[in-house]
C-alpha cells in the first residue's frame, strides 16, 4: 500500500431540521391548539483512531465527508428525527489542522480516540414552543441552523520511541530489519528506503520498544533536496535520536562530515529536534581488520566532532553489538523495566 502522510479532506455536518407549524385537528375539536413538533439535531463529524490503519492515501481519493441532515418536526408534537454522526477512521498520529487558518485542531494519539471536526446544526422549534397565555394560536416556528463545514488538512507522524538518523546509505534498514520483524527494503544504492518504516524491537517478552526509519538526509534536504526533508516530521514524537553513521565509508567519505552534514540539516529544518536526546551510532565494525584499526578510527570520530553524548559501535549486519544497544535504549524508554 503506498505510505501518504499528509490529506486535505472536506466535512461537512448536518443541518439541523426545521421546527413544524400545525395545529389539532381532531373531530369535535375544531380550533385545537398548536402542536407542531421540533426538527432533529443535524449529525456531527468525528475522527477517530485506528491502529488498523497506517496511511492516510485513502483520503486522497475519497476527500468530501458529509454527516446526515436531521428531519423536521411534524404534527402531534413529533420531533423530527436526528441525522446519524459521521465517524471517520484514520490513522493514530494525525495531527489535524484548519486548511484555512492553519489552526491546529487536534491531535489523534490513541486508539479509539474521537475528535469532533464539525458541530451539526442545532434543531428548529416547532411552533407549540411559541404557546403562551397571550399567544393561544402561534404561527411562529424556527429553521433548523447549518452545520458545519471545514476544510481539514491531515497530518501524520508515526508514533514511534526511538527515530533512526543518518544518511542514505548508513545502514538504518538494515538496523531495522536486524532488530525487528521489519522487513524494510534493504539495497547497496542511496535513497532505497523511500517512507518511513517501523518495527517493534523485543527485548524480553514483556519489554519492547518502537523504532522508526526515515528516508536518509543529504545536503541541502532543508531546501527540499532528496527525500528525507518530507519526513523529519515523523521523528517529532521520538524519544531517542539514533545517528548512524558509517564508520567506514566505501566512498572514503569522512564519518565526522557526514555527522555535521545530517546535523546541519536538522538546524534549518526544526532546532526542536536538537533537543532530543540523540546517541550515536558508528555502523559497521565489522569492517575493519584489527581491533586496533578500529579503536583509532572510533577515537578520531569522537575527538573531531568533541561528543560527549552516549555512542554505541554496532554491525547491523552481523549483529555485533546490538543486545547493548536495545538494552540502553530500553532503560531510558520504559524506564519501569529492569533491563
Amino acid at each position: 500500500m503506498k505510505f501518504v502522510d499528509e490529506a486535505i479532506i472536506y466535512v461537512h455536518a448536518g443541518r439541523g431540521g426545521d421546527g413544524c407549524l400545525s395545529f389539532r385537528r381532531e373531530k369535535y375539536v375544531p380550533r385545537g391548539g398548536p402542536d407542531g413538533g421540533d426538527g432533529g439535531d443535524g449529525g456531527c463529524v468525528y475522527l477517530k483512531g485506528s491502529k488498523a490503519l497506517n496511511t492516510l492515501v485513502d483520503f486522497r481519493h475519497d476527500r468530501v465527508h458529509k454527516a446526515e441532515h436531521g428531519e423536521g418536526g411534524a404534527g402531534k408534537e413529533r420531533r423530527g428525527k436526528s441525522g446519524n454522526d459521521l465517524i471517520i477512521d484514520v490513522p493514530v498520529g494525525t495531527k489535524v489542522f484548519d486548511s484555512e487558518t492553519h489552526e491546529c485542531i487536534g491531535d489523534i494519539k490513541t486508539e479509539g480516540e474521537t475528535l469532533l471536526v464539525a458541530q451539526g446544526g442545532y434543531h428548529g422549534l416547532g411552533n407549540t414552543r411559541y404557546k403562551s397565555s397571550t399567544n393561544r394560536a402561534p404561527r411562529q416556528t424556527s429553521k433548523g441552523t447549518p452545520g458545519e463545514s471545514r476544510m481539514l488538512k491531515l497530518e501524520l507522524q508515526v508514533l514511534a520511541d526511538v527515530g533512526l538518523l543518518g544518511l542514505p546509505n548508513a545502514g538504518k534498514s538494515t538496523l531495522l530489519s536486524a532488530v525487528s520483524s521489519a522487513r524494510p527494503k534493504v539495497a547497496d544504492y542511496p535513497f532505497t528506503t523511500l517512507h518511513p518504516s517501523l518495527g517493534v524491537v523485543r527485548t524480553d517478552a514483556h519489554q519492547s520498544f518502537v523504532m522508526a526509519d526515515i528516508p536518509g538526509l543529504i545536503e541541502g534536504a532543508a531546501s527540499g533536496a532528496g527525500l528525507g526533508h518530507r519526513f523529519l516530521k515523523h521523528l517529532s514524537r521520538t524519544s531517542i535520536l539514533l545517528h548512524l553513521v558509517d564508520i567506514a565509508p566505501i566512498d572514503g567519505e569522512a564519518p565526522a562530515k557526514a555527522v555535521q552534514t545530517v546535523l546541519s540539516e536538522l538546524e534549518q529544518y526544526n532546532t526542536d529536534l536538537l533537543e532530543k536526546p540523540r546517541w550515536l551510532v558508528l555502523n559497521k565494525i565489522d569492517c575493519f581488520v584489527t581491533d586496533e584499526e578500529k579503536e583509532a578510527c572510533i577515537q578520531k570520530l569522537i575527538d573531531e566532532l568533541n561528543w560527549t553524548e552516549p555512542y554505541f559501535c554496532i554491525s547491523a549486519h552481523t549483529g555485533a553489538g546490538l543486545d547493548e544497544l536495545k538494552h540502553a535504549i530500553i532503560r531510558v524508554v520504559h524506564p519501569q523495566y529492569e533491563a
